[in-house]
C-alpha cells in the first residue's frame, strides 16, 4: 500500500520491537498523510499501546518527557523517534484528567480506537504497520486524502474550543497540502477565533 523505502528505518525497527514484545504499534499522522500526498515524509511518530514505562524498559537509549501528555524519546546516534502511548479524546472523557478551566492534562489510554477519535483532523488519523503494510483508518482519512479536501474528526466547534491551535493547524495544512477546508472547519476557524488569544 505505502512504500516503506521513504520511511525511517529507525522507526520501522522500533516498531517491530514493540510487536516483538506483544504491544500494538504504528506509524501515525503526518508522515503517513504526507507519503500518500506524494510529500517526502520527515517526522516518523509512532503510536501504541504500550505505557511510556514499559517503551523505556525496552529501549534503553530513551527517556519520558512531558508532564501533561508523557512521550518516550527513542534515539540513536542520529535519529530521535517519538512514541506515544494511545490517547483519549472527548468521548472518552471519563479516562480524561481536567483542570477547573475544562483544559485536558492527562488523557494516556490503551486502545488504538480511543486513539484516533482525539486527534484533529481525519487526514492525519491514519494508522501504518509496515510490518504488515497496513493502514487503519476510522475516519475515511484516505477518501478525504483522495477528495483534498480537510475534514474535522468531531464537530469543529467543539474541538477548535477544547484546542483553539488547532484553527492554525486547519490553515497550515490546507496551504501544505493544497486541500480545500471543509465548510464547517471553517465556520469553527471564524467562530472560535477569539480563543487564540488566550493560546
Amino acid at each position: 500500500m505505502l512504500d516503506s523505502s521513504k520511511f525511517s528505518v529507525f522507526a520501522i525497527s522500533i516498531i517491530q520491537t514493540l510487536q516483538d514484545n506483544d504491544f500494538e504499534a504504528y506509524l501515525v499522522g503526518g508522515c503517513i498523510r504526507d507519503a500518500l500526498n506524494g510529500i517526502s515524509p520527515k517526522d516518523f511518530d509512532i503510536a501504541t499501546n504500550a505505557t511510556p514505562e514499559e517503551v523505556r524498559k525496552i529501549f534503553k537509549a530513551s527517556r519520558i518527557i512531558g508532564k501533561r501528555f508523557r512521550l518516550v524519546h527513542v534515539f540513536n546516534r542520529s535519529e530521535l523517534i517519538e512514541v506515544a502511548t494511545f490517547r483519549a479524546g472527548k468521548q472518552n472523557s471519563d479516562t480524561l484528567v481536567k483542570d477547573d478551566t475544562g483544559k485536558i492534562l492527562r488523557d494516556n489510554v490503551l486502545t488504538l480506537e480511543q486513539d484516533c477519535h482525539r486527534r484533529d483532523f481525519t487526514v492525519n488519523a491514519l494508522y501504518y504497520c509496515p510490518i504488515k503494510d497496513e493502514i487503519q483508518d476510522f475516519h475515511a482519512g484516505l477518501k478525504h486524502i483522495n477528495k483534498k479536501i480537510l475534514v474535522s474528526i468531531g464537530d469543529p466547534q467543539g474541538r477548535f474550543e477544547e484546542d483553539p491551535v488547532r484553527a492554525l493547524r486547519a490553515v497550515r495544512f490546507s496551504t501544505k497540502l493544497d486541500f480545500k477546508i471543509d465548510n464547517r472547519v471553517k465556520d469553527a476557524i471564524y467562530d472560535k477565533s477569539h480563543l487564540l488569544s488566550g493560546v
